[in-house]
C-alpha cells in the first residue's frame, strides 16, 4: 500500500473509531449538555470519515475498517469503564484520552507521510485541529 492510501486509511479508521465510540457513549451519557457536545463531536467525526471514504473511492484505494476484534474490544471496553461511574467528568476523561492517542497517531503519520495529495493532508490536519478542539472542550466537562 502507498503513502497516500496508508495515510487516508488511518484517517477512515480513526473517524470510524470516534463514530462508533461516540454512538456508544450518547447511549450512556446521562447529562443534557454533555450529549449535545457528544452530538457535534459525533456530526464532525462523521464528516471526516465520509470524505475519507470518498477520497478513497476517487483514488481508487479499498477501505481498511476497523476489523471485527478491535470493534469488539472497544464495545466491551467501553462498557467496563462506565459499569460503575456513568458520570459526564469520567466519559470525558476517557474522550480526552482517546482523542490524545489520536493527535499523537496524527502528527507522526503527518511526519512520516510528508509528499502525499494536499487533499489527503488537508483532511487529516483537519483531523488533527478536531482533536485538539475536543481536548480543550472536555475539560470543561471534567
Amino acid at each position: 500500500m502507498n503513502a497516500s492510501a496508508e495515510m487516508l486509511n488511518f484517517i477512515y479508521q480513526n473517524s470510524q473509531m470516534g463514530v462508533r465510540t461516540i454512538e456508544q457513549l450518547m447511549d450512556i451519557a446521562e447529562d443534557e449538555e454533555f450529549r449535545k457536545h457528544l452530538k457535534a463531536q459525533y456530526d464532525e467525526y462523521k464528516a471526516i470519515h465520509n470524505e475519507a471514504e470518498a477520497l478513497l473511492n476517487k483514488l481508487g484505494y479499498d477501505e481498511k475498517g476497523i476489523n471485527a476484534f478491535e470493534k469488539l474490544r472497544t464495545y466491551l471496553m467501553i462498557n467496563m469503564q462506565t459499569l460503575a461511574d456513568k458520570s459526564s467528568s469520567h466519559i470525558a476523561e476517557m474522550l480526552i484520552i482517546g482523542s490524545n492517542m489520536g493527535i499523537i497517531d496524527a502528527v507522526k503519520n503527518l511526519k512520516r507521510y510528508r509528499g502525499v495529495e494536499k487533499e489527503i493532508t488537508d483532511l487529516m490536519e483537519r483531523l488533527l485541529k478536531f482533536e485538539e478542539n475536543n481536548v480543550q472542550q472536555l475539560k470543561e466537562f471534567l
